[in-house]
Formats: structure tokens, C-alpha cells, sequence
């Protein structure tokens, strides 16, 4: 039996490869820092939320942040040219917290353990 799987989310895992590939080549842009988590692509392929991670300091996701808003039109340049669609959706980078989240998590979770102990 063969699975079919919706298109969006195909080109969607395209797009997250292509990217993290093209991020790597941003000149200004500390690559071993910024990490492409995921990609939601809407059903018609025109809009696409790409989230990303940054390993660093709150300058460093600030700094992160401003360049890719200021490389946004590079990036879909080069996915255009990359991919082969009709068209090539319009992107918005978006910080994803969820490893940090998850840290804060973990370690509340210890101090209860920790407390539970003694």
C-alpha cells in the first residue's frame, strides 16, 4: 500500500533542504548557529513560514533575526531559482523557542526531583 502524502508537505521538506542550504551561504550570517527547525507551507503553495532556531547569546538571535528579514527577497530568489514551481511562495522567517522551551522544562522538572529528594 502506498502512502500518499499532500504536496504542500512534500514541497514544504524542499523547501527547509534548499534553504538550510542557501542560509549557509550568507556571508554575514554565523551558519553553525542557525538552525532551519521546520517550514509550513499553506495548501496552495503561495505562503511559507519558515522557523528557525539560533544556538548563541540574545545578540546573536537578534542579529540573526535582522539579517535574514533583510535577505528574505535573496533567500526566495534562490529558491526560485533552485526549485521548479509555478511559483515560488512568498517566505517569512519566524524564531522558533521550542529547544529552549523544553530547556526551561527539564530543568523545572529537576528542581521538583531535586526538592522530592530530600
Amino acid at each position: 500500500m502506498v502512502l500518499s502524502y499532500k504536496r504542500s508537505t512534500r514541497v514544504g521538506a524542499l523547501i527547509q533542504q534548499e534553504v538550510s542550504d542557501i542560509l549557509r551561504d550568507i556571508r554575514d550570517l554565523n551558519a553553525g548557529l542557525v538552525t532551519v527547525m521546520g517550514v509550513k507551507l499553506t495548501d496552495d503553495l503561495l505562503f511559507c513560514k519558515i522557523f528557525y532556531s539560533v544556538f548563541g547569546s540574545e545578540e546573536d538571535k537578534k542579529r540573526a533575526s535582522d539579517i535574514l528579514k533583510d535577505n528574505t527577497k535573496a533567500v526566495r530568489h534562490q529558491l526560485a531559482v533552485k526549485l521548479n514551481l509555478r511559483r515560488t511562495p512568498e517566505i517569512t522567517f519566524v524564531y522558533d523557542d521550542t529547544n529552549e522551551s523544553a530547556s526551561r522544562v527539564f530543568d523545572i522538572l529537576k528542581k521538583i526531583e531535586d526538592e522530592d529528594g530530600k
